[in-house]
């Protein structure tokens, strides 16, 4: 086990004076989630953050799926959810959220469908966990937790928002 549910929490209020900090006196950003892991994420980091800078936070949730490079690919069926996002993007700073880093591919295609909402004054990225292996020049901004994997491997958060405890393991990948 990388995060238990008391450190999972102890991270995300760790980002978000993080992202506070680097904030103040700006308008909120807007923080938005990569679906599923990354937009319970996000609506977490909105709570905690409202709290600390005392207004309401905007919260968004992009479904990635048709962007992927891999959707016909070894997906099975993919099924598309909704892109949700609180007004326009045009001029914000956007903090894009995800569960876990690992190649780039995820946010690469993140990226790509934000543009067609507009364009955003900044976009900086989020993550819960940063396993490394990356094949894109992506690095994030906030941090939770970096951790050096093998490619054998696969790092599992796991979310109440799931009927699950929220946690973060490493485990061996099924062979």
């Amino acid at each position: 086990m990388l995060l238990d549910a008391d450190a999972v929490l102890r991270t995300l209020r760790r980002i978000a004076h993080e992202v506070h900090e680097r904030s103040a006196g700006d308008a909120p950003p807007l923080l938005v989630g990569i679906r599923t892991g990354g937009a319970f994420l996000a609506e977490r980091l909105g709570r905690l953050l409202g709290e600390i800078d005392g207004r309401p936070i905007p919260v968004g949730a992009l479904d990635i799926t048709l962007y992927r490079d891999d959707v016909f690919h070894g997906l099975p069926r993919p099924e598309v959810g909704p892109t949700q996002l609180p007004g326009s993007i045009e001029g914000r700073r956007i903090v894009l959220v995800d569960d876990v880093l690992y190649t780039g591919r995820t946010v690469r295609a993140a990226l790509e469908e934000l543009v067609e909402f507009g364009r955003p004054e900044a976009v900086q990225l989020c993550v819960l966990v940063d396993r490394g292996h990356r094949e894109l020049p992506i690095q994030p901004d906030y941090v939770g937790l970096t951790v050096q994997t093998t490619r054998d491997e696969s790092v599992r958060v796991m979310l109440a928002e799931r009927g699950e405890v929220d946690s973060v393991v490493l485990r061996e990948r099924p062979r």
